[in-house]
C-alpha cells in the first residue's frame, strides 16, 4: 500500500518495507489486531477513523498478506474480522520499536499515555524491539504484552497468526 509513490520494487528494502508499514494508519491498525480489536467497528470507534480510510487501509493490508479476514455471526449477519497472518505477525517488532523509542524520547501528555513491551516468560518490561532486555529471549507475539495504561491496569497478551497460539519460539 503506498503513501505517494509506488516504492514496491526499489531496490531498499527500507523503501520496500515502508510501501506497506510507512503509513500511520496502517501500524494503528496492527496495533489493534495486536491488541486482539480486530472488528471493523471496534477499530474504528479506537481509532477515531474514517469508514473509507479504515476500509482502504484494511484491503491494503490484507492484499499485503498481514491480515486475513474471518468470517463470525453478528445477529443473524455474518461480518467479517481481521486477524493476523504469519507475515503480519512478524512485524511486531516494528511496532515494539516505535513505542520503545516513543517512551524513550517523546513526552507523554498524561500518566494514562504510557505503553510499555513486557516479555510473559520473565514478566518483565523490555527496552528492545526484538529480544528482551532482561533475559535475552526473542520477543513473539505469543510471549510479548503490551501494557497500555489507556485500555487497563494490566498488560494485555497480544494476538498472535492462527496456528501460532502459544508458540513462544
Amino acid at each position: 500500500m503506498a503513501l505517494r509513490s509506488d516504492w514496491s520494487r526499489r531496490n531498499c528494502s527500507m523503501a520496500r518495507g515502508l510501501d506497506i508499514l510507512g503509513d500511520p494508519w496502517t501500524i494503528l491498525i496492527l496495533r489493534e489486531v495486536f491488541f486482539g480489536n480486530g472488528r471493523f467497528d471496534a477499530m474504528k470507534a479506537r481509532l477515531e477513523v474514517a469508514d473509507s480510510v479504515l476500509t482502504k487501509r484494511l484491503a491494503g493490508l490484507v492484499e499485503s498478506g498481514l491480515l486475513t479476514k474471518r468470517a463470525y455471526g453478528d445477529g443473524g449477519r455474518t461480518r467479517n474480522e481481521y486477524v493476523l497472518t504469519e507475515k503480519g505477525e512478524d512485524a511486531l517488532p516494528v511496532l515494539n520499536a516505535v513505542t520503545i523509542w516513543a517512551e524513550k524520547h517523546l513526552p507523554a501528555p498524561s500518566e494514562q499515555a504510557h505503553m510499555y513491551v513486557i516479555h510473559r516468560s520473565c514478566g518483565q518490561r523490555t527496552t528492545s524491539a526484538d529480544t528482551c532486555t532482561a533475559c535475552g529471549e526473542r520477543l513473539t507475539a505469543a510471549n510479548t504484552s503490551w501494557h497500555s495504561r489507556s485500555r487497563s491496569a494490566e498488560p494485555v497478551q497480544l494476538s498472535t497468526a492462527p496456528g501460532h497460539e502459544g508458540t513462544a519460539a
